[in-house]
């Protein structure tokens, strides 16, 4: 499917600021990456600035992002009666993982342009990372093993989520893996400490 004028500006506005920074990238350069004239004015059309262009990528990202964690949740859901434990928290982290990534744009933009739009920040807050963490309490508040379960799933969802987090965000920043270690590796050991973050699971009846 071929996107529409404003969804090619987006695009390569975000691409643009990511790539150079926010304060670097100029309208005409966000035109001519869109297929535009180059300073003739065509992004106008679509936005009343630069800054509009950012703040529309922002909104769009966490509008996406709310959709993708229901839709996630309801896929998880549906497998729970059919796969074991260890196979789903593996799914959960790897769905966690594909996300911070698919966002490696936008995190860019967010570390290096962000702070002089403290409204952006949180769009990103509320929109993007807060649902991530809110997901994977209600996951695990949801699984049959630990309905009874008596636990602190919030501080766990932010020490599970933020590993999660950081591992993309280290390679984003950094260049290189943490410690090295492959995503196998990390999804691994990230479902070996979960399990032993929790109790032994009661029997499903």
């Amino acid at each position: 499917m071929s996107r529409s004028t404003r969804e090619r500006i987006v695009d390569e506005a975000l691409r643009l600021f990511a790539e150079r920074g926010y304060s670097a990238t100029s309208v005409a350069e966000i035109e001519a990456a869109s297929g535009l004239s180059p300073g003739a004015g065509g992004l106008y059309r679509h936005f009343k600035s630069k800054y509009e262009v950012l703040a529309a990528a922002i909104n769009e990202h966490a509008s996406r992002t709310r959709i993708q964690v229901a839709e996630s949740l309801a896929e998880l859901s549906a497998m729970e009666a059919s796969v074991d434990l260890e196979e789903r928290l593996a799914h959960v982290c790897r769905a966690g993982l594909a996300k911070v990534r698919e966002e490696s744009e936008l995190t860019r933009v967010f570390f290096r342009d962000l702070s002089q739009f403290p409204e952006l920040v949180e769009v990103v807050r509320e929109g993007l990372l807060q649902p991530m963490f809110d997901a994977i309490v209600s996951w695990f508040r949801a699984q049959p093993e630990y309905r009874e379960a008596e636990l602190d799933w919030t501080g766990i969802a932010a020490v599970l989520g933020g590993s999660v987090v950081h591992y993309r965000l280290f390679q984003e920043t950094i260049g290189e893996l943490p410690g090295h270690a492959e995503k196998d590796q990390f999804v691994s050991a990230w479902v070996r400490l979960a399990l032993g973050l929790l109790p032994s699971p009661a029997p499903v009846s």
